[in-house]
């Protein structure tokens, strides 16, 4: 099973304000566009970033998910040799990783308003 905590580099105990930092950071980062030259690297951690932060900005996603880890190692404490499907293994539908970005930056692209002026609309309006 895969530690969303540790993919956005969070302790167990973080905030909804810290992983949605975390996200950012690392979405921007990992953003196959700005990694032209590793693209392939950039998409798997793109999505694996995406996906943790799916589930762990969600209350009840992230309830589900702790809840599906301490069963997980639980049982395999108890049963080394037997596999352990939790609901993340086997039946959850993630969603597109771009969509989840688009939605996150408010469907702006960040890269393309890195110089955007949040005193533009004041200076127009005294213009006017």
């Amino acid at each position: 099973m895969v530690d969303y905590y540790k993919v956005l580099g969070l302790q167990k105990n973080a905030s909804q304000d810290d992983i949605r930092k975390s996200y950012r950071r690392l979405a921007l980062q990992w953003h196959p566009d700005k990694n032209p030259s590793n693209k392939e690297e950039a998409e798997k951690k793109f999505k694996a970033v995406a996906e943790a932060y799916e589930v762990l900005s969600d209350p009840q996603k992230r309830s589900l998910y702790d809840r599906s880890v301490k069963e997980s190692i639980c049982h395999r404490a108890r049963s080394p040799s037997m596999g352990h499907n939790s609901f993340f293994d086997t039946t959850y539908v993630f969603q597109d990783p771009n969509e989840i970005f688009r939605d996150f930056f408010g469907g702006m692209d960040p890269f393309v308003h890195a110089f955007w002026d949040p005193f533009d609309n004041l200076r127009n309006d005294k213009a006017s």
